[in-house]
């Protein structure tokens, strides 16, 4: 067993880690910084295991965050397939899962998610994938390109896979408790329309509908049962239930869980022992933007949290205020982007027309904008930003956020 000391120790080897990094070095760090994660990549885009990686256009050096050659340029230590297994924060120390002992100064937590397995008869079965690495959509176009495939689930994961699949010649059903697709984030109206070029492609959509169990043969996935009595062929299945977050070493360390399952932060993203910080899918951070406690699952809010979180070591001071982002590419048939998020809403706004698939539709709660997707009108998302830091009462304005001749930078 080796024991050593850095500066910096960074836990995760995700994005926010790669990015923390990144920014602790262009702001000027001059300290040792050590990144540890389990995985056997270097940080990469996790979006891209369902998108361009897994239809195979985007090689695997392509998706990660820099290549290995940058962290050796940067001087940073980026151990992979190593976690931190025990962390002692009242003397900062880490315990590393090949023996190694890591004294820090400060450090950042952001050991991500884990895929939410569904405790199902047959779900031991071969032929049932999960997606959240490059291995496993590996996995997923080597079993599952050009089959029947079933997927679970109606949010981002099972309709870019599906969507995915489906180029790759596979033959796509989706079952989802869901009355339509994407429908929790942006109601019935924007799911619809995604939902329609789905189908459009030959995807089948079960919503309103839930899984039952799996039957197969010979240890192999055959067939999906819905709760409805629907019976579906397999020879694959892909779930997308969602995400837990991997709060076990926060929550063993003695921090705070909140409400959410995430680790308490602070505006600033720092936990209540001064130096160590959270970020990312474990976050429960208190957002200065929403004026309540948030905990976000998307690429772009881990990018932001790991700058963030560097400023910050470096004594900052500063809140995280950037509206949470995001996107997804359902193949090239269409893309969204979003920017909020809205727990709820009383009022939809739309500007441009669903019809011609060109629009963005703003979400009203108690007459100020609460978030904003766009379907080909990114230029819209600057001013629902903006509208959504300042808190501004829109009630007496929504003709004109509907009416294109409208100047948004004016509004």
């Amino acid at each position: 067993m080796a024991e050593r000391q850095v500066d910096y120790l960074l836990i995760g080897g995700g994005l926010a880690s790669g990015n923390c990094a990144r920014w602790l070095r262009e702001e000027g760090a001059e300290g040792s910084i050590l990144v540890v994660g389990r995985e056997p990549d270097l940080p990469y885009n996790r979006p891209d295991c369902s998108k361009g990686y897994l239809r195979g256009q985007e090689p695997r050096d392509e998706v990660l965050f820099r290549p290995g050659d940058w962290y050796e340029e940067q001087r940073i230590e980026a151990m992979t397939k190593v976690s931190v297994t025990a962390l002692d924060l009242e003397r900062r120390r880490a315990k590393l899962s090949q023996g190694d002992e890591v004294t820090f100064d400060k450090a950042l937590i952001a050991t991500g998610a884990n895929v939410r397995r569904l405790n199902v008869p047959g779900g031991e079965l071969e032929g049932i994938y999960y997606l959240r690495t490059l291995g496993n959509s590996d996995a997923i176009r080597e079993n599952a390109a050009g089959k029947r495939v079933v997927l679970i689930g109606g949010s981002y994961i099972a309709s870019e896979v599906a969507a995915s699949l489906t180029e790759l010649g596979s033959s796509c059903t989706m079952v989802m408790l869901e009355p339509v697709v994407l429908s929790r984030g942006f109601g019935e109206r924007a799911g619809r329309f995604l939902q329609s070029r789905l189908q459009d492609h030959g995807i089948k959509v079960y919503g309103e509908d839930s899984l039952d169990r799996f039957e197969g043969s010979d240890g192999k996935v055959t067939r999906v049962i819905t709760e409805d009595g629907v019976e579906l062929e397999a020879d694959a299945v892909v779930i997308g239930a969602g995400v837990m977050p991997d709060v076990m070493l926060a929550r063993n360390a003695g921090l705070e869980i909140g409400d959410t399952a995430g680790v308490m932060v602070d505006a600033m993203l720092q936990t209540p022992v001064e130096g160590v910080f959270a970020a990312g899918d474990i976050a429960e951070y208190e957002s200065v933007i929403h004026q309540r406690r948030m905990r976000i699952e998307h690429w772009d809010v881990a990018l932001n949290h790991g700058k963030t979180a560097a400023l910050n070591m470096l004594g900052a001071n500063q809140p995280h205020d950037v509206v949470p982002y995001f996107f997804s590419d359902l193949s090239d048939w269409v893309s969204l982007e979003y920017v909020g998020p809205a727990s709820e809403w009383d009022q939809e706004v739309v500007r441009g027309s669903i019809d011609d698939g060109e629009f963005s539709l703003w979400y009203i709660a108690d007459g100020r904008v609460a978030a904003a997707l766009s379907i080909g009108r990114s230029e819209d998302l600057d001013a629902a930003r903006r509208l959504i830091k300042s808190h501004e009462d829109v009630s007496g304005k929504l003709d004109a956020l509907a009416d294109l001749s409208t100047d948004l930078g004016e509004f």
